[in-house]
């Protein structure tokens, strides 16, 4: 079993390795892949990246304690991604290039080109890059003051976010090997470390894509052979009802506000898809904007199917484990594989599983590094090694989280999706559309969204009747609308 664990983790730090013979040691081809992705790579990362520990781990354990009626979370967070790839992920990656920026903070922070052009001229920078003359400049300073919030709230929440990936997988190890959980934290985060600091983002999207494979595989192989043991999916039902009703009802029961709503917050959780910048780095990467529809469809393909293979287990989960294995639910998966699969094929189950928390870490944590260098100390956006021991600095501070306290997966995911897309995804939206918007109101947005989010979770409490990202996302788009109710007032 771990010879079978240990091989595939080493084709991973193999093929990221190797990535590294096709690098440029500039800032552009470490953050972007100077923009030269194919579909089929952009699509297999990103639906790796954005396929994680949350599914292995957070989803399986949702599953196994809430049942059929979980899908509608897969069901809404698949229907709003798919409508911010289909209208929105076209145009950022147009504009980005346009732009000439290597991070969403920065992105979020310009207005149109003609600012951009301007500014380059008069401060002797490339675009983007205002770090000169900001006394002189007031609407400069709240141009950075957008991209120093989009910065810290991409450090803040996708930092958590990669935390609960090494969490995720440092759990698994815990549970089939019996290795602390610590341990598991170093080796996830020196496997991204090592191809990451060797290939930047190009060795995280060549990894991503093979790890989706495996994360495919893994999936499948352990819910044929669990439907296979319960003997076929009328009896997973029959075995299930016999358990607890609840369980193959199609609706979630007690909704506060109604399933309508209910459904209609995670299509907008979907939709906040556009305030992941580990997810949305993928649109500015790829090689033209023109095959964005053709990523998609692979995207989509792969998603669909990964998703309903991954609540099928959870049901299967339910029936074959006893309520002992099942104390922590998030571990479900890893025990169903020990008690039905050989040791070798025990292994690729925990690669996959290991694999889709390093694929959305890597991407997560060079994210991250982005807004460090890029963002809060634009003097050295161009520094290559600057860029590099970002991310050092910052594999470092997410060890830190995950030591500091194991949190549920689950929560933690969550929380860091709600908070990123309330806070970024509808200035990024604005931004991607070419909407004009002053940077007095791109902060107003992005803290509104963030207050918003905190304040539904944990002052109202009413995350389990309505996912926050709706009244997060809301509150932003609000803040947006309200400002084109008066003459705009300009940023000097």
């Amino acid at each position: 079993m771990i010879a079978s664990f240990l091989f595939f983790l080493l084709c991973f730090l193999g093929i990221g390795i190797y990535s590294a013979s096709q690098k440029q040691s500039n800032t552009e081809d470490y953050l972007v892949a100077g923009r030269s992705v194919s579909p089929w790579l952009t699509a297999l990362s990103a639906v790796s990246s954005n396929n994680s520990g949350f599914m292995f781990i957070g989803m399986i354990g949702a599953t196994y304690q809430a049942g059929l009626s979980s899908m509608w979370l897969m069901v809404g967070w698949i229907s709003g991604d798919y409508l911010a790839w289909l209208f929105l992920l076209k145009q950022l990656r147009e504009r980005s290039e346009q732009r000439q920026v290597l991070s969403i903070p920065t992105f979020l922070g310009a207005q149109d080109v003609s600012d951009y052009q301007q500014t380059s001229v008069s401060d002797g920078n490339v675009a983007g890059d205002h770090s000169a003359s900001i006394d002189e400049r007031p609407q400069v300073v709240l141009q950075r003051a957008v991209v120093v919030l989009a910065a810290l709230a991409t450090l803040l929440f996708l930092g958590t976010y990669a935390a609960a990936q090494l969490t995720a997988g440092s759990k698994a190890l815990h549970v089939l090997f019996g290795w602390n959980e610590s341990l598991g934290t170093l080796i996830g985060a020196g496997i991204v470390l090592a191809y990451c600091f060797a290939g930047g983002i190009r060795a995280s999207i060549w990894t991503d894509a093979a790890q989706s494979i495996v994360m495919l595989i893994s999936m499948f192989l352990l819910l044929v052979i669990s439907i296979q043991t319960i003997g076929g999916f009328e009896l997973l039902w029959t075995k299930l009802d016999a358990i607890d009703p609840a369980l193959v009802d199609w609706e979630p029961k007690n909704l506060r506000f109604g399933f309508g709503l209910y459904l209609v917050g995670w299509i907008v959780a979907g939709v906040g898809v556009v305030g992941q910048p580990h997810i949305m780095i993928r649109a500015m990467v790829i090689d033209s904007a023109e095959n964005i529809s053709r990523a998609r469809r692979i995207y989509f393909s792969w998603y669909v199917a990964f998703a309903v293979a991954t609540i099928l287990t959870g049901l299967c989960c339910r029936v074959l484990l006893s309520e002992a294995q099942g104390a922590d639910p998030e571990m479900a998966l890893p025990y169903l594989s020990q008690q039905l699969l050989p040791d070798v094929l025990v292994g690729l189950i925990l690669a996959g599983l290991f694999a889709a928390t390093v694929s959305t870490a890597d991407s997560q944590i060079l994210s991250c590094s982005a807004a460090l260098t890029q963002d809060l100390f634009p003097r050295w956006r161009h520094s290559y090694k600057f860029a590099k021991a970002g991310t050092v600095i910052m594999t470092l501070v997410i060890i830190a989280i995950v030591m500091i306290g194991q949190n549920s997966v689950f929560e933690l995911v969550v929380l860091s999706w709600s908070g990123l897309a309330s806070s970024l995804g509808p200035l990024l939206v604005v931004r991607a559309l070419g909407k004009r918007v002053s940077s007095r109101v791109g902060v107003a947005m992005i803290l509104s969204g963030m207050v918003a989010v905190l304040t539904w979770r944990y002052g109202l409490g009413l995350s389990s009747a309505l996912y926050e990202v709706l009244p997060g996302m809301a509150a932003g788009f609000l803040i947006y609308g309200l400002s084109r109710l008066w003459p705009q007032v300009p940023d000097h």
